[in-house]
């Protein structure tokens, strides 16, 4: 299988539905792909909605099911680590990433060389508050300056990297959102594409200033100490056995 689209969820009713037309509209006819759904702890008709939608057939739906709540991180590895597809696609599940950008990211994937890379989406315009946009342009500043990810927008949900590169990569909570800077440690190129970003028009976003500050900084820290305490050696020279 070519292509596995991995989509955490937790209480995004009335979002399933639309999210996999357009999904189903924007991916090639030359990729076998499937969509993977995480419910992860949701309240409401979430799980519901994405059985209807996978009862129709017209689609290739799995979805996993997690008993309680374990956050979008966690949700993320879930679906990755049981993927088919040889690369993954993350998006979020509220409608603001748009699936039109896909194969534009699928065309810039074809043209890599090297073996671990991430494709990164970054919102160009964004579709946001003003106070979120600037919560995210200070925490991005800071992160790039501690981590050096070459990536302006590391909260965008929509990404590209092959599935072989995120088993790689070291699993902790909130890990999602160093997806870049973790890739970039195992010596992998970064490629970065302008994304469409679009409001949200059903549900409530599921973080808050203090939730995204307080973890943020003790996770970056932690990351800049993989890239310092744990660092890949770049090999100059590899000569085969014979």
């Amino acid at each position: 299988m070519d292509l596995s689209i991995v989509i955490p969820a937790r209480n995004e009713q009335g979002n399933i539905e639309p999210l996999v037309a357009e999904i189903r509209q924007a991916i090639p006819g030359n990729y076998c792909y499937e969509i993977i759904y995480i419910d992860d702890g949701s309240t409401d008709n979430t799980k519901t909605e994405i059985e209807a939608v996978q009862a129709r057939g017209d689609v290739p739906i799995r979805l996993l099911l997690h008993r309680n709540s374990a956050g979008q991180s966690s949700a993320l590895y879930s679906g990755v680590s049981r993927a088919k597809g040889k690369w993954i696609v993350s998006m979020d599940a509220d409608g603001q990433n748009d699936p039109a950008d896909i194969p534009a990211m699928l065309q810039c994937a074809s043209t890599q060389t090297a073996e671990h890379f991430c494709i990164a989406g970054f919102r160009h315009t964004r579709r946001d508050t003003f106070s979120k946009r600037i919560q995210s342009r200070v925490a991005n500043a800071i992160r790039q300056r501690l981590l050096n990810d070459q990536v302006p927008d590391t909260g965008c949900g929509i990404k590209l990297f092959p599935r072989n590169t995120f088993m790689m990569l070291p699993f902790f909570d909130h890990m999602h959102r160093f997806i870049p800077a973790l890739v970039r440690r195992i010596g992998g190129s970064i490629t970065v594409v302008p994304v469409n970003h679009r409001e949200r028009v059903i549900g409530t976003s599921k973080y808050t200033l203090l939730s995204r500050l307080g973890v943020g900084i003790v996770d970056m820290l932690g990351v800049l100490w993989l890239q310092r305490r744990c660092p890949r050696p770049e090999i100059m020279l590899h000569t085969d056995e014979s």
